[in-house]
Order: structure tokens, then sequence, then C-alpha cells
């Protein structure tokens, strides 16, 4: 079953000099485990929120925005795509990861085929 990590970071809470300094290390840690039991199929980091574009016609008129969809106080990151054998596997890789603790990871499945 293939699920898509939507990582989300929450800008409202505050991460400890030392949080802020461990996460990559404890965010390495997590793709190394993933990619070592072989779960994790792709992952990578956004570019901050407000280099997103929206894009939506309307009226047969191009609308663009600048920023996000979404006006949010958490903000996709990044992403993951991973194999997991059931939901609960998918949840249990996600409660793993370490954003997991500073916002949020959606879990979503992907529809079949």
């Amino acid at each position: 079953m293939k699920d898509m990590m939507l990582i989300c970071r929450d800008p409202s809470i505050e991460l400890s000099p030392q949080d802020r300094a461990s996460m990559p290390g404890w965010v390495s840690a997590w793709v190394e485990e993933m990619d070592s039991r072989g779960i994790r199929l792709q992952g990578d980091l956004f570019q901050p929120a407000s280099d997103a574009r929206t894009v939506r016609i309307r009226n047969g008129q191009v609308q663009l925005a600048n920023g996000p969809y979404a006006d949010t106080r958490e903000q996709i990151g990044g992403y993951n795509i991973i194999d997991c054998a059931d939901l609960d596997q998918a949840i249990e890789v996600a409660t793993k990861h370490p954003i997991a603790r500073f916002g949020a990871v959606e879990v979503r499945p992907f529809s079949p085929q």
C-alpha cells in the first residue's frame, strides 16, 4: 500500500536550540531507517511556502496567487512516498518522523489504479 506523507512544520512551535541543532540528524536517522526497511520510496524538501504559486483557471482566465493554497499555520515542508503493508504500519512510520513532534505528518493513501 503506497502512501504520501506530507511533512508539515508548525512555525508557531518554538524549537529549543538543542532541538534545532539536532533536527537534521533526527531526520537523517529516520530516512536511513525507513530506507533500510524498504519503506521509503522517495522524499524531498520543498522551498519555503512563500515561494509557492497557486494556479487556477476560472471562466477561461488564469488566476495566479503567490503563496500556498491553504491558509493555515502549518505549511508543507516536504514529502515522502512510503510503501507499507497496511495503514497501521504507515501510521507507525509517520509517528517516528521527527517533525511529528513539532507539526504534523499527514498520511494519505494513493488511490487504487
